[in-house]
């Protein structure tokens, strides 16, 4: 039996040895350059992926005094606790005023609630809808919806269009102070309104 010098004083084994080893060196930089896969998150872009999710979840928040200012609804919520955010598929929101109005509806097909700041963020085919005390019915449609539950106010820097009994208006941007029912218009604001039908 030869010892391990005298195997790697021959020169065929010794150039045999040295191409598994650049081999497998090759091999370690190549596998240490990918992606690690538990990092991964599940769009595959390399976020972290969700700390935990809810089916069927609904979340509560309610004012000072005890009433209930703000309920959403999602068949899935997931939860990055990292970020402090939940992400939520077809959210569905009533948010409620200080008036003895009907609270407002809101459905998305997207959203996003901030937990520091209790903003949601509703995206793709945003809809509000509402009931005066007169039983009239007004929705507000638009791309994407910024609900801000500390300041009140709901806002969007993108084109809305509002369907009412008397009409319809169409505008760029908006801001809603929700408390005080207001709706103010930002740009680019034309109506047709036929007062006979209000």
């Amino acid at each position: 039996m030869l010892s391990p010098a005298a195997l790697l004083a021959r020169p065929r084994i010794r150039n045999t040895l040295l191409v598994l080893l650049a081999a497998a060196l090759l091999a370690l930089l190549w596998l240490s350059d990918q992606p690690d896969p538990v990092s991964v998150g599940a769009s595959g872009t390399g976020n972290q992926g969700p700390d935990g999710f809810v089916e069927d979840g609904r979340y509560l928040s309610f004012n000072e005094q005890g009433r209930k200012v703000i309920e959403v609804t999602s068949p899935r919520i997931e939860q990055f606790e990292q970020r402090r955010l939940a992400t939520m598929e077809s959210p569905e929101a009533w948010l409620a005023h200080n008036s003895e109005d009907p609270p407002w509806h809101l459905v998305a097909d997207h959203g996003k609630l901030e937990q520091d700041g209790m903003v949601l963020t509703l995206t793709d085919h945003v809809i509000i809808s509402t009931t005066d005390a007169r039983g009239r019915q007004a929705t507000l449609s638009t791309s994407r919806l910024q609900l801000d539950n500390k300041q009140r106010t709901a806002t969007t820097d993108r084109p809305v269009t509002i369907r009412d009994p008397a009409g319809v208006t169409r505008a760029t941007g908006m801001k809603a102070r929700v408390d005080d029912r207001i709706l103010e218009l930002q740009s680019d604001v034309e109506g047709i309104y036929e007062p006979a039908r209000y």
